[in-house]
């Protein structure tokens, strides 16, 4: 899902020397419109016809692409778990525990695509302090009556996604786990199949302040989610 921490994680990946993750592919549309687009855009990436900046000319171990939940998979999935198999593709879920944090970063982006702070273009991620600086500034104010159907539908689509796919290789991976144990990039490549190597990103986060500082109107957010199953999501839950 969007702002679960996946654009991280795959230049972590990509700073792999044998790995080649080409990014985003289906956020175009016309290659999601329906299963046959969709088998052919994936054709490409693994016949090695597809080229991208993340293409490697050494020997690639593995290589994929970044998809969506919202880009067509879950509506088609049947099909592509029948192609994930015959081509013995392996798929790792990221998603993100703290779903509330991940609302934030939601809002703040979706905001930041017209605001555009920085100097008047929009950045999804930033690799410097400065830039997290400017685009932590804004605090979104979130709809707390929305606010636990809106987290609870959000949990039901990474449970689907998981139950669709639970037939195909894969891993399934946190973010938070990701920054608390670096030993789980070693399990990735594992995973994988990969020679061991130090993954390293250039990438900076950018909202590392306490939740109750993120947004407008905390004290209705804390009220909505204080003695629900989502309360937990109130408290800080990796150190930054």
């Amino acid at each position: 899902m969007q702002r679960s921490g996946s654009g991280w994680f795959e230049t972590l990946l990509n700073s792999h020397i044998n790995v080649s993750s080409n990014g985003e592919i289906f956020s175009v549309r016309d290659r999601r419109i329906n299963i046959s687009s969709i088998v052919r855009t994936m054709n490409q990436v693994y016949n090695l016809d597809w080229f991208s900046s993340a293409s490697k000319n050494e020997c690639s171990a593995a290589v994929g692409f970044k998809w969506m939940l919202n880009q067509g998979l879950m509506e088609h999935h049947k099909e592509i778990v029948e192609y994930f198999k015959k081509r013995s593709i392996s798929s790792i879920f990221l998603f993100r525990r703290n779903l509330l944090r991940r609302m934030i970063s939601v809002l703040s982006n979706s905001f930041d695509r017209d605001a555009k702070l920085l100097n008047g273009t929009h950045k999804s991620h930033v690799h410097s302090p400065v830039e997290a600086q400017i685009l932590a500034k804004y605090k979104p104010k979130i709809n707390a009556t929305l606010l636990i159907p809106e987290l609870k539908q959000v949990k039901e689509t990474t449970t689907k996604a998981i139950e669709y796919f639970k037939t195909t290789h894969h891993i399934v991976l946190y973010y938070e786990d990701l920054v608390n144990n670096r030993t789980k990039l070693k399990e990735v490549q594992e995973f994988l199949r990969l020679p061991y190597k130090n993954l390293t990103s250039r990438q900076v986060k950018i909202h590392t302040a306490p939740l109750s500082k993120q947004v407008q109107n905390w004290e209705d957010v804390r009220k909505a989610l204080k003695g629900t199953s989502y309360g937990r999501f109130l408290h800080a839950d990796y150190q930054t």
